[in-house]
């Protein structure tokens, strides 16, 4: 049986506004973003709509979000069951369904690394060795070409059931910021200071180089131009992660994070006050600023074009190059890192090993290197857990969701019953943003 059966449904009418889906990066963390798609999709069905055309034409994904994105992508005649088909293959991930972590492997490419910091530069290169990553992620290749029909896409854009599928990716050889689409036609590329838009058929290899984490996973050769160049993770210097599904037509948004938009100071122990930070820690950090940073400034960039505009007369704002977007922001409401550190035990062997030789503790009270497990953790306590935080912050944002596409939630007729709809002041992560065209 083929993985989306042929849909006999028909084109869906054009919508009004254009919704868009923007699905950040973080690794293992995305697993909290389709558990958001699953509280999506339960909403959807209870308001019955599950007959209604894809909710969103336009999705726009980075990283492992670029992945979750394609994946949606695929089946967008089909959007209940293709979430339903994504959370299944989330919630069987292994971390050796990502990446090759068994002893052998790890001798291969982790202990390279190792060689690195313990012999030195010099020895290293008079013994050939040459990294390309901590990591062998060829079995997320291989994962990719079974359960993410690319191919599927052309027809889909042809058939009106989608709009857009942009993925991003950092060029380690020029260091721009490429976002890559393949939608309607009448799209145009876009050029803006170090990054671009550009079309083409989107491939697994873009989703590889675009999930590539910058010395965890190795980079990937992509064609562009008539020469090749080697691409790295999407959210690296990415400075406006929500600009692509503006550029591709979206007047309303749904982004889904990966990482609290406003992550409260950690309370280290008086221990960690004094002590110098391990390798663990500054990789986590690094990958925070990477993952993490750009989507909040965003954000805030967003709220503030929208309180000067507010200021501005209609007339005015018709003259100008600027034109509403409505906004969703769904955001973890707990700290991953925490989650993460509860499970750092449940790594294979072998990557717990070469992780506690960067300072990645298994002890759960020590939260230090859990930044940077919790990119990789790709195993089911830690993914089921993020998945059903996904879950629950969808469904607390209820009536917000039902409002933001326009269904009539059949439980929210009553006031006091759960979910119902509050006047929109009450929810300031949702109201109608004005943007630059961007």
């Amino acid at each position: 049986m083929p993985l989306y059966p042929a849909s006999t449904s028909p084109a869906p009418p054009a919508a009004e506004t254009t919704a868009a889906l923007m699905l950040s990066g973080g690794g293992a963390r995305a697993a909290y973003q389709v558990g958001v798609l699953e509280a999506i999709s339960e909403l959807r069905q209870i308001c019955g709509e599950q007959n209604g055309p894809n909710p969103f034409p336009i999705i726009s994904g980075t990283s492992a979000g670029a992945i979750n994105a394609a994946s949606l992508a695929c089946g967008a005649d089909q959007f209940d069951q293709t979430v339903h088909r994504i959370a299944n293959v989330w919630r069987g991930f292994h971390a050796d369904h990502v990446y090759l972590a068994d002893s052998v492997s790890m001798l291969r490419s982790g202990a390279k690394w190792m060689t690195l910091l313990s012999m030195g530069w010099l020895i290293a290169r008079w013994r050939r060795v040459k990294p390309k990553s901590l990591l062998d992620n060829s079995p997320l290749a291989e994962l990719l070409t079974r359960m993410v029909p690319l191919e599927r896409i052309p027809s889909l854009v042809r058939d009106g059931h989608l709009q857009a599928l942009s993925v991003t990716a950092s060029s380690y050889t020029t260091g721009e910021h490429f976002t890559f689409f393949e939608g309607d036609k009448r799209l145009q590329p876009w050029t803006r200071s170090q990054r671009r838009g550009l079309r083409d058929k989107i491939t697994h290899e873009h989703l590889l180089a675009s999930s590539a984490i910058p010395f965890v996973f190795p980079a990937m050769p992509l064609r562009l131009d008539g020469e090749t160049a080697y691409y790295g993770d999407g959210s690296m210097r990415q400075s406006a992660p929500i600009a692509p599904a503006i550029h591709l037509g979206a007047q309303r948004i749904c982004v889904i994070g990966a990482g609290r938009v406003h992550e409260p100071k950690r309370q280290g122990s008086a221990a960690e006050a004094g002590s110098y930070p391990s390798l663990a820690q500054i990789a986590g950090h690094a990958l925070a600023n990477i993952f993490l940073d750009a989507l909040a400034v965003d954000i805030e960039r967003i709220r503030r074009i929208n309180q000067t505009l507010s200021l501005v007369s209609p007339e005015m704002r018709a003259a100008s190059n600027l034109r509403p977007i409505e906004l969703l922001l769904i955001s973890p409401s707990e700290q991953l890192d925490v989650i993460a550190a509860r499970h750092v035990g449940e790594l294979p062997p072998a990557v717990r090993s070469v992780l506690g030789s960067l300072g990645v503790s298994s002890q759960t009270s020590d939260e230090r290197g859990a930044p940077l497990a919790s990119y990789l953790l790709f195993e089911p306590g830690y993914t089921h857990e993020l998945m059903a935080l996904g879950h629950k912050d969808a469904m607390r944002q209820r009536a917000e969701i039902c409002k933001f596409f326009d269904w009539t939630d059949p439980e929210a007729a009553s006031p006091s019953a759960p979910g119902a709809a509050l006047p929109a002041r009450h929810h300031p992560e949702r109201r109608r943003d004005p943007l630059r065209l961007r």
